[in-house]
């Protein structure tokens, strides 16, 4: 199985920069999806972005040019760097850990918090 730890959330004002991390460990497989997602109350959870073991990526409309998912293999963590924020990113951003075989299965991190706010 595998287990997802996230870090990196926080407080930052509009323009401003955050750098969230997620963590995996537990067996792992060669062929998967990672992403990152998003939700706000009353509102369905959204894509944000995505990377492949064979290192395709791909963003939501929304976060393109701002936004710029990457992994670090040796750490076994995959990065969503955040520039120039907005108060429509405000939301709780969720780590995916999509495996791929023998079976498509998703698996979670705990979410953290983004807040921009001036």
């Amino acid at each position: 199985q595998v287990q997802l730890v996230e870090s990196g959330g926080g407080l930052v004002q509009p323009g401003g920069s955050l750098r969230l991390s997620c963590a995996a460990s537990g067996s792992t497989v060669s062929i998967y999806v990672m992403g990152w997602y998003r939700q706000v109350p009353g509102k369905q959870r959204e894509l944000v972005a995505i990377i492949t073991s064979s290192s395709t990526t791909d963003y939501a409309d929304s976060v393109k040019g701002r936004f710029t998912i990457s992994r670090d293999n040796a750490k076994n963590t995959v990065y969503l760097q955040m520039n120039n924020l907005k108060p429509g990113d405000t939301a709780v951003y969720y780590c995916n850990y999509r495996k791929l075989v023998p079976q498509r299965y998703d698996y979670w991190g705990q979410g953290t918090q983004v807040t921009v706010s001036a």
